[in-house]
């Protein structure tokens, strides 16, 4: 398989595993989605959106590129809130649209041109790394705030729901149906 490949299935797995906790965040009792908890993050809500935070910021980067756009020199402004999602709700949808953003931009990568360097402006530099090098990071970013945000949700009313059953094939038939409801199927990812 190749790694192209690979990344679009990742692709899969982190909107799948978005789905996954965000539907059990969807069970909280009033108040608990904002309520302080450990963690990096002083809640649920403050780490699930800097999730989406930083997708929108390498998302937007890798889509420049793509594009043949320069750089955006303000990139910084999807860090001017550091919770733009107030509601669940409103955080739902946009880590929705994100993730489909970036199923989009997997789909269209192929291995020749996984090296090719991305530009981000920083402060008084410029970062420039391999497309692979940052979906890589993008990708490991979001499963380490899930695992904080799943870590949360152990001293919530809502039992923290199982993100490790994507890849075996013996486990399709406990995601189907958050498949179904994303519009997913096996053969899309795995064929």
């Amino acid at each position: 398989m190749s790694l192209a490949r690979h990344f679009h299935q990742m692709a899969y797995n982190n909107a799948w595993a978005n789905h996954r906790l965000l539907s059990a965040c969807a069970k909280l009792q009033p108040g608990e989605f904002e309520a302080a908890r450990s963690g990096f993050f002083p809640s649920l809500r403050a780490t699930l959106n800097h999730n989406l935070t930083v997708d929108w910021f390498y998302i937007d980067a890798l889509e420049r590129e793509l594009r043949g756009a320069a750089p955006n020199p303000d990139c910084y402004q999807f860090f001017a809130q550091d919770e733009p999602c107030q509601s669940l709700e409103q955080l739902s949808q946009e880590q929705r649209q994100s993730d489909r953003r970036l199923l989009a931009y997997c789909a269209q990568l192929m291995d020749s041109e996984l090296e090719r360097l991305v530009t981000i402006d920083r402060p008084g530099r410029q970062q420039q790394d391999t497309r692979s090098r940052l979906l890589a990071h993008l990708l490991q970013h979001q499963i380490h705030h899930r695992g904080q945000a799943h870590c949360m949700l152990s001293s919530s009313s809502v039992k923290p729901p199982q993100l490790d059953e994507f890849f075996c094939a013996g486990e399709a038939h406990l995601r189907a149906a958050e498949f179904a409801e994303l519009g997913f199927t096996e053969a899309m990812i795995w064929d």
